[in-house]
């Protein structure tokens, strides 16, 4: 099994990569709390590839994909520069906006993800994370040192959900 972690574009491929791997995660996490026909309702209403392309083009926002071979098979989209409510000011800070991986995968693909994503990300001060309570990487986020920050809502279905924080000033 040949596992690459790299920079995706924002081109008709590169979106077309995130988004099959960004339905099966949403179908994946959310499958025993929203019904199936509502998940397929927020997948046509909000998988608009020229508005992912555009958020791609935006310089603070940046994608890797991890290809198990050569196919895809999760994703991590950040974004400098951005911070959560109640923070105190001045602090450099990279939130992790989506974090996912095809169930079917293991942790040799999640951890070459993580890897990539710390490399490209070693200039800021600290990461934060709302990841939804169900998600299958919370256990993983806590086990390489993300510190609960507080209680919060997630933009998909308005699930529960916690910010979490890594502060990477040592």
């Amino acid at each position: 099994m040949e596992i690459v972690s790299k920079f995706a574009v924002g081109s008709d491929k590169g979106v077309d990569d995130l988004f099959d791997v960004k339905k099966a995660v949403i179908r994946h996490i959310y499958k025993e709390h929203i019904p199936l026909d509502t998940i397929e309702n927020f997948i046509k209403k909000h998988f608009d590839h020229r508005k992912m392309i555009n958020i791609l083009n935006d310089l603070s926002n940046q994608l890797i994909m991890v290809f198990v071979d050569d196919q895809p098979a999760g994703y991590c989209l950040f974004k400098s520069g951005s911070s959560y409510s109640d923070l105190s000011e001045g602090k450099k800070m990279t939130e992790l906006m989506e974090f996912g991986i095809l169930p079917e995968y293991d942790s040799e693909v999640r951890l070459s993800l993580w890897n990539k994503v710390k490399s490209a990300i070693k200039f800021t001060e600290s990461i934060w994370i709302n990841i939804d309570q169900n998600s299958p990487h919370l256990q993983f986020f806590n086990d390489n040192g993300f510190i609960f920050v507080k209680d919060s809502v997630s933009e998909i279905f308005d699930a529960p959900s916690q910010i979490y924080e890594l502060d990477l000033l040592y």
